[in-house]
């Protein structure tokens, strides 16, 4: 008789060849809990992606009463439809007027292939620009914007007039040209470990983009609604993108994204060709509901103001030797250790202490920690706790 990992690993694509099985029965804030009844503190939030937890009664009482009202309509942009629209204004309360018009989708990657679609339609130009080493998704176009040739490689041909400048090189800015469509960047680099913007990169790409009128998308999939401690990321450094991408923390367990810009320019998906973008789920209305509710309850409380504090308390409780650096900033960290080896051996003697890390795709000797924002200090501490017990034992 087939059991249920023999199921999952046979009946359900695998997107690699040993994933942890761990079986869920059931989650609530920080912890889940698996068919054994043995609680995991879950340091990781779906990566990145609950926001407020799991199974917050704020999110789930948004779930439910929008269930009770309507599911899936309409195809995107035909009906008028209460959870869609009120989210799109609520985030145009609290972003530049530059930033005024949202387009839902129903996930990061969709979000970025959106923003190539609008940069390229705005400039007429082919060109896209990303960093060596960044990660904006795994769809075709996304793909061809990833600076990590190995992920490529077998799926080439991919899009034409896509290159690369170096994350932080200054130097390498000068590769944007009055032939260049767009340039989109990580605020955080997430691939390689939660890579920091430095020595003003950021505001310099900014005036490149200015100068030879290319278009700045920030893909803030990772850092958006709260993770840095700001509602976006590009606020902490103080630059305005032309088109923010955002999804993962924005639905609260919920899958949805965005792409916005300004009403002008995303005006021009809908002519020359009308239907320029189409989505059928894009905006689901159950799953804009969960947004709207995330985002009030992180604009009416002070869990952003509490984003670094808590980030202190990770860097005071994870000091050992064989700790190398803690990357990244707020509640989106990159712990580095010796060797790849003793990363792997972290990752995995955590999950059987009952405590859940996870990898990153371009480094092998980081772990990654992107907990709830609700994450208390008591568990913090103890998380903390059982990554060092292990680092003693190594």
């Amino acid at each position: 008789m087939s059991t249920s990992k023999d199921i999952f690993k046979k009946h359900q694509a695998q997107t690699f060849p040993f994933p942890s099985c761990l079986e869920v029965a059931s989650a609530k804030g920080s912890y889940i809990t698996d068919v054994n009844g043995k609680q995991y503190l879950d340091f990781i939030a779906g990566v990145s992606a609950n926001t407020l937890g799991h199974s917050h009664p704020i999110i789930n009482n948004a779930l439910k009463e929008q269930l009770e009202k309507y599911s899936h309509v309409m195809v995107y942009g035909e009906y008028i439809q209460s959870p869609q629209y009120k989210l799109a204004h609520l985030l145009s309360e609290n972003l530049p007027e530059k930033l005024n018009t949202t387009y839902f989708v129903n996930s990061g990657a969709e979000a970025v292939e959106g923003a190539m679609k609008l940069a390229k339609r705005v400039t007429r130009r082919a060109e896209i620009i990303s960093c060596k080493d960044s990660y904006h998704g795994s769809t075709h176009g996304a793909l061809s914007i990833m600076g990590n040739e190995e992920q490529k490689a077998s799926y080439r041909p991919l899009l034409p007039n896509c290159h690369t400048i170096t994350y932080n090189s200054v130097e390498s800015i000068n590769k944007i040209s009055n032939k260049t469509a767009a340039v989109i960047l990580e605020i955080v680099q997430g691939g390689t470990g939660f890579i920091t913007p430095k020595n003003n990169f950021l505001q310099k790409i900014r005036e490149r983009c200015n100068k030879t009128g290319t278009l700045l998308i920030f893909d803030e999939i990772q850092t958006c609604f709260g993770r840095l401690g700001t509602l976006f990321g590009f606020e902490k450094y103080d630059v305005l993108p032309d088109i923010l991408c955002i999804a993962k923390g924005m639905g609260a367990g919920m899958p949805i994204g965005a792409f916005i810009s300004s009403y002008e320019l995303m005006n021009l998906l809908t002519f020359e060709p009308s239907l320029g973008h189409i989505t059928t789920f894009g905006g689901h209305p159950v799953n804009c509901a969960a947004s709207l509710a995330c985002l009030q309850h992180l604009l009416n409380s002070e869990i952003m103001k509490e984003i670094e504090k808590k980030e202190e308390v990770f860097r005071t409780h994870l000091t050992h030797p064989k700790i190398k650096e803690i990357r990244g900033e707020g509640l989106i960290l990159s712990v580095e250790l010796e060797d790849e080896g003793l990363t792997k051996k972290v990752v995995e003697q955590s999950l059987q202490n009952g405590l859940i890390l996870f990898y990153f795709l371009f480094t092998k000797t980081s772990f990654r920690i992107t907990p709830p924002l609700t994450i208390s200090e008591d568990e913090i501490i103890k998380g903390c706790q059982i990554i060092t017990e292990i680092l003693n034992k190594y």
